[in-house]
C-alpha cells in the first residue's frame, strides 16, 4: 500500500566509527527537493558525503538519487531502494557521512545507508494511502446511536458531529466500504437517514485524525 510522510524525521547510524545521519522531509515537487538537499549540504558542509534520493509523484513519476562521491551504486540507488520497497512518494532523504577513518568496503556501505534511511524512517510518521469518499449523514437522533455504533464496529473515524433538529456526522469511507455501509446504514434506520457523499479523494488516518491528501472534482 502507497504511503507518504506526514511528519519528517531523522535518525543516525555509526558504522566502524562512520557516521550516517539520514534527514527524511515529505515533497511535493523538485524543486522542493533539491532546495532540501541544498540546504542539508550547507548544515552538513563538512562531513565527507551528503548522499540524497527522491521520488515525487503518486506513481513514482520522478526518481533521482546520488553517491556524492561514494562508489557508485553503494549510496543513493540502495537508498532509493528503501523508498521504492516502502512504497513512499513525495519524499526526499539525504544521509550525510562523517568518515570515520575505516574503509567499509560496498556491501558495507549499502547496508549502511540503506540503515540510516530506515533509522530515519522509524522516527517520521508515514500514512497508508487509502482511497474513498467524506460523507455526510443525516439523522434523528434515535438513529445517531445507532449509526454511531455502526460506525465503531467498522472502525471507521467520526471526524464531525452536529447535534441541532437532526444529527449530522461527517467521515470518510473507503472505496470497498461504500456500498456496504450504505445498506448497512439503511437496515439500522429503516431507510430514514441521508446520505450526502463528497467527490473522490486520496486519504490517510493518523490514529482518529483523518488527513486528506488529494481531492479530484
Amino acid at each position: 500500500m502507497k504511503k507518504v510522510v506526514y511528519t519528517g524525521g531523522s535518525g543516525e547510524i555509526v558504522e566502524k566509527k562512520s557516521r550516517f545521519i539520514a534527514t527524511i522531509k515529505p515533497v511535493t515537487s523538485e524543486q522542493e527537493a533539491l532546495d532540501f538537499i541544498g540546504a542539508k549540504k550547507k548544515e552538513y558542509w563538512d562531513a565527507r558525503h551528503n548522499c540524497y534520493a527522491y521520488i515525487i509523484g503518486k506513481n513514482q513519476e520522478l526518481m533521482r538519487c546520488s553517491d556524492d562521491g561514494e562508489p557508485a551504486q553503494t549510496a543513493g540507488r540502495p537508498m532509493l531502494d528503501v523508498l521504492i520497497k516502502e512504497e513512499i512518494y513525495n519524499v526526499v532523504v539525504v544521509v550525510t557521512r562523517y568518515f570515520g577513518g575505516v574503509l567499509l568496503g560496498t556491501g558495507g556501505l549499502v547496508r549502511a545507508y540503506q540503515g540510516a534511511v530506515k533509522a530515519g524512517l522509524e522516527n517520521c510518521v508515514l500514512l497508508e494511502e487509502s482511497e474513498g469518499y467524506p460523507l455526510t449523514i443525516t439523522t434523528d437522533y434515535n438513529g445517531y446511536g445507532k449509526i454511531e455504533y455502526l460506525l465503531r464496529e467498522r472502525d471507521i473515524v467520526i471526524q464531525n458531529t452536529e447535534f441541532g433538529q437532526d444529527v449530522q456526522i461527517s467521515v470518510t469511507v473507503t472505496a470497498d466500504d461504500r456500498e456496504d455501509l450504505t445498506k448497512e446504514i439503511a437496515d439500522k434506520t429503516s431507510g430514514d437517514a441521508e446520505l450526502l457523499w463528497g467527490d473522490f479523494v486520496s486519504f490517510g488516518r493518523n490514529g482518529k485524525e483523518i488527513i486528506i491528501f488529494e481531492k479530484n472534482t
